[in-house]
């Protein structure tokens, strides 16, 4: 595991940018959050932006932007492909309380459901599809989606940049209390 953290941190301009945002696209749009939480890709690219090998804003937008075009994604496959894909082998993966969970929790709120639905894993993988699928327009999709992912990649990838006090090369190791930055970088 070091040795895959270590590879991951010392990825050159622009890889690091493009596999945050990436991994944050392919969370929904390709069920991946199912089992590599957008969460690792954000925390990773706010510890590469503490080493000074990105820039923290810039790896904010790219989290950002991957994930509302993951979830858009999502959103598509979803309005056209629901009940075939839901049936489908990848489909038939999903617990069907998961499926079931993230329908009733789209019919209940809404838009908000989209937000919200950012913040905890199995259903930040699964809303985006389900509310293509319920057919919810995408004027109502699209806002929330977008104000979700500007709340969770900076918040996430920020969290990275903090945790980044605690990483020693060779030896990643986060502490449990996250300590404000000093100016220092390691």
């Amino acid at each position: 595991m070091n040795g895959l953290v270590e590879g991951l941190l010392n990825l050159a301009r622009p890889w690091g940018y493009v596999l945050v945002g990436v991994l944050a696209g392919l969370e929904a749009a390709a069920f991946v959050g199912l089992v590599i939480p957008g969460e690792t890709a954000m925390l990773l690219g706010g510890v590469l932006a503490f080493t000074g090998r990105a820039s923290l804003p810039l790896m904010m937008a790219c989290g950002v932007l991957g994930a509302i075009i993951g979830d858009s994604a999502g959103y598509e496959l979803g309005r056209r492909f629901g009940d075939p894909l839901r049936r489908s082998r990848l489909g038939r993966r999903i617990k069907q309380s998961w499926w079931e969970r993230a329908e009733e929790y789209v019919r209940r709120r809404g838009g908000p459901a989209v937000f919200l639905g950012r913040f905890v894993g199995v259903l930040r993988a699964l809303v985006p599809f389900v509310a293509g699928a319920s057919r919810m327009p995408y004027r109502t999709f699209l806002p929330f989606n977008a104000l979700g992912a500007l709340t969770w990649a900076p918040g996430f990838v920020y969290l990275g940049f903090l945790a980044g006090h605690s990483y020693q090369p060779g030896f990643p190791h986060i502490r449990p209390a996250i300590c404000a930055p000093t100016g220092g970088r390691g």
